[in-house]
């Protein structure tokens, strides 16, 4: 299993448009067992992503898909800037596939 979190930061004023467009993207990806996109309560420009795959193989080949390079295509002018990002490997957990 890979699992991905990283911080978003939208232009000022921009997080819900930047969040929507992540939002439709996100279905149907082979391999994606889950992508959350959340708001930061204490920074309102600010996005975090949450994602899990079956595998780092599997999320590499997403970033092929139509939809994907569509939607960074989009998001991109709302992007500010990326403040962190960190790659996991999940031990086990509720919510996680046996």
């Amino acid at each position: 299993m890979h699992r991905l979190i990283g911080k978003l930061r939208a232009v000022p004023g921009q997080p819900a448009a930047l969040a929507e467009i992540l939002l439709q993207s996100s279905g149907a990806m082979p391999g994606c067992l889950a992508y959350i996109v959340a708001e930061d309560v204490e920074d309102a420009d600010a996005l975090w992503i949450t994602e899990a795959w079956d595998s780092a193989a599997s999320h590499q080949a997403s970033l092929q898909l139509p939809q994907v390079r569509d939607a960074i295509t989009r998001a991109r002018p709302l992007i500010a800037g990326f403040d962190s990002h960190v790659a996991t490997r999940p031990l086990g957990g509720f919510g996680l596939p046996g």
